[in-house]
């Protein structure tokens, strides 16, 4: 996987657009989890306890479970994968994953690096489709667990599909992160860490931070952030100069352009607008530009519903 970080980086950037710096760090933070899983022998031997009770013994063994499903979303191609196959086949399962069928090519190239390095034929399969697809895996009686990462509505279907079944579901949904500015923070500081973290990646993880709070006077650094936000340049994700790429689909982009149109509708102030954002070369790109929303209420849709796009949403709090 290291040997093959720019490739795998190529192959992100090519199909979801994110920039290059991101897909490598989607690399990065996948190959983390596969050394951690060259560790987990100690932690797949059971226990054993003697002379528990007067002629009682208690021994446990941990014991693979099968045949295990991988359900993928389209945002960390390479990360989340890398999240699932190799702990669950390290822990003695094999394992069917089925990538977005928007970014199917890094989970492609992974799982030839695995053959190449061994891993025997049928342990790892590779499915491909959409909903369809995610109802077999839900309804199959030989798929025992599934892991899923990707939106509310998806997770909530898929964890009760696959529990009707009965198969064991973990479920990693969306987010609604907050960060709270104190009066005795570093503004530097936090202005260079807010923006990063609102618009990296065109604002398109479930760990982006989406909402900020602003407590006493630190509302007035709202303009540093705006200003901040201005330099950051939005362009095709294999432009090295390029610090946030677009947003998934043409559908994604309009779904993100209407919520800030409705939020400013319902009294949110739009301290930047990034909607109708054309970039050089790409007229027909889902582009959407660093947007801030102030003066913000709890009720308004753009704190209600994950955007999942570059648009920060700023509330007030005196203390």
């Amino acid at each position: 996987i290291r040997d093959k970080t720019e490739d795998l980086a190529y192959l992100i950037t090519l199909e979801n657009g994110k920039t290059l710096a991101d897909a490598r760090g989607d690399v990065f933070r996948g190959l983390e989890m596969v050394e951690s899983a060259c560790f987990m022998a100690p932690s797949l031997q059971g226990e054993s306890l003697q002379g528990l009770a007067k002629d009682m013994d208690c021994v446990s063994y941990r014991e693979p479970l099968g045949v295990c499903a991988g359900i993928c979303p389209f945002n960390f191609p390479a990360m989340i994968p890398l999240w699932m196959f190799p702990l669950c086949v390290t822990a003695g399962n094999t394992m069917v994953l089925k990538p977005s069928e928007k970014t199917p090519a890094a989970t492609m190239l992974l799982a030839q690096l695995a053959k190449e390095c061994g891993l025997p034929d049928g342990v790892l399969q590779i499915v491909h489709g959409g909903k369809g697809m995610v109802d077999k895996i839900c309804q199959h009686k030989d798929i025992h667990a599934i892991s899923f990462v990707g939106s509310n509505t998806a997770g909530e279907y898929i964890h009760t599909q696959g529990n009707v079944h009965g198969k064991r579901v973990q479920a990693n949904l969306g987010a609604k992160n907050h960060a709270i500015i104190l009066e005795d923070a570093n503004r530097e500081q936090v202005v260079k860490a807010v923006v990063g973290a609102a618009f990296g990646a065109a604002g398109q993880r479930c760990m982006a931070l989406s909402t900020l709070v602003f407590v006493g006077s630190t509302k007035e650094w709202i303009n540093d952030i705006v200003e901040q936000a201005k330099h950051l340049k939005v362009g095709a994700g294999l432009d090295p100069s390029s610090d946030l790429g677009p947003v998934i689909t043409p559908e994604s982009k309009g779904r993100v352009e209407n919520i800030v149109g409705k939020a400013v509708e319902q009294g949110a102030v739009l301290s930047l607008d990034g909607r109708g954002l054309t970039v050089d070369g790409y007229p027909d790109g889902n582009f959407v530009g660093p947007t801030v929303l102030s003066k913000v209420q709890p009720d308004n849709i753009c704190y209600t519903e994950e955007i999942f796009g570059p648009v920060l949403v700023c509330l007030e709090a005196d203390s």
